[in-house]
């Protein structure tokens, strides 16, 4: 299932996820320039690779030029093809601003960032030996969706399912449409615990344990940071 847009109108212009879609666009036009070798190299130093992480945490040096946390940010720009980048950007455009309207610019930012780094963590929790780089903006995306579906489960989201050359619409409440998505997230997840193949990063596949725990920071995040007042959080920084 392929989403097209939300029934769901703001009132402000939604910089914050404008800026993200716009600097994640970038990062992958960099990544295109590279020859792969550079490339490689690029990708080994900015995204977050489990195994090293792993060493750090330890105190254990990975000779690197920057401290091997900050792959934990720099990951959430990056992506590993034309396709990842795509279907990350139009969830973050159709999801993002209603989010962000709630929670005010500042505090969105802070509240994506630290889904993305919150998610990246849980998938190395359960692949910390792994020497796969693990990259793209879908942990922290997947926070939007965990604070969506609270503040917004009854919105009607307008999507497509791609079957060979028919796409039939549906409309269907962001309830069902992202828990339906959050349970098939946890569920290759938990097979991804069983089977050694490509499922869950192992071998370089998705990063399922990313997007479920995403998704469930951001359902704790979200509240605490305000998804609920009525309030814009702008107003604070105004005064």
């Amino acid at each position: 299932m392929v989403p097209i847009r939300d029934d769901n109108p703001t009132t402000i212009t939604p910089y914050v996820t404008y800026g993200l879609i716009a600097v994640n666009v970038l990062a992958f036009v960099y990544e295109a320039s590279l020859p792969p070798q550079q490339l490689t190299g690029f990708l080994h130093l900015a995204a977050v690779v489990p195994r090293e992480l792993t060493a750090s945490f330890a105190g254990i040096s990975v000779h690197q030029p920057v401290p091997e946390w900050v792959t934990l940010i720099t990951s959430q720009f990056l992506h590993g093809g034309l396709l990842h980048l795509a279907g990350n950007m139009l969830f973050l455009w159709i999801f993002g601003n209603n989010v962000e309207e709630k929670l005010g610019h500042i505090k969105y930012l802070f509240f994506y960032l630290t889904c993305g780094v919150l998610a990246s963590l849980t998938q190395w929790y359960f692949s910390q030996n792994s020497s796969i780089p693990s990259l793209g903006a879908s942990g922290a995306i997947a926070g939007v969706l965990g604070a969506y579906i609270l503040r917004f489960p009854q919105a009607e989201i307008l999507g497509i399912i791609p079957l060979g050359i028919f796409f039939p619409s549906f409309r269907v409440p962001a309830f069902y449409f992202l828990g339906f998505w959050f349970l098939e997230q946890a569920f290759y997840g938990f097979i991804s615990l069983e089977t050694p193949t490509n499922i869950g990063m192992e071998s370089g596949g998705i990063a399922y344990w990313a997007h479920s725990g995403g998704f469930l920071f951001g359902a704790i995040l979200g509240p605490l940071l305000g998804l609920f007042s009525d309030k814009r959080a702008e107003e604070f920084f105004e005064r």
